[in-house]
């Protein structure tokens, strides 16, 4: 007859609180991961998404006006040799940059006289992060053309040009790729 007292049965315990410590060290690491992770917000139409998504049917009337009166056209840009499969059907032309390079955006009305009292900001940003965030406001005019201080341009890859035009109640929007090579 075997003896029940050999000693093998007392493992059980240390196996439960391995347990208990390897769920509150798992439970520690996500939180502490989860909070030194920065949370990037949308920031389509240049605001907040819970404002966009609040007054997104201004938003889209005063993009109407905008269309009816005035021509919104990227000056001097060339087009970028990054071309992904079916990119350009989903997104539209990419763009090329440079560092150290002047963005320049012109706009008319329809019959083709030049605006030159538009709001114009500029917001050159990363789809990924937006650490790296440049906005430029105020953009001033000369003879319908608006264009920015020289923009530097740090990492290679891929960008987004939002511009942002207002003029009285009509606002334009005009999003752009581009990709800066390395």
């Amino acid at each position: 007859m075997a003896n029940k007292n050999d000693g093998s049965g007392k493992y059980w315990p240390y196996l439960i609180l391995g347990f208990i410590f390897i769920g509150l060290f798992l439970g520690f690491w996500t939180v502490r991961s989860a909070i030194s992770m920065p949370v990037h917000e949308s920031d389509a139409y240049q605001k907040k998404y819970q404002d966009a998504d609040n007054n997104i049917n201004k938003i889209l009337e005063a993009q109407q006006r905008f269309d009816a009166r005035y021509v919104l056209k990227p000056v001097g840009f060339n087009p970028s040799s990054f071309k992904p499969k079916d990119y350009e059907i989903k997104h539209g032309k990419v763009v090329a940059l440079t560092s150290g390079m002047v963005m320049r955006y012109r706009i008319t009305d329809l019959s083709g006289q030049a605006i030159d009292d538009a709001n114009v900001t500029l917001l050159v940003t990363r789809p990924q992060t937006g650490a790296e965030d440049q906005t430029f406001q105020n953009l001033k005019g000369d003879n319908g053309t608006y264009s920015t201080p020289r923009v530097t341009l740090k990492n290679p890859g891929r960008y987004l040009l939002k511009l942002r035009t207002q003029i009285g109640d009509a606002i334009g929007f005009l999003n752009q790729e581009a990709f800066l090579k390395p």
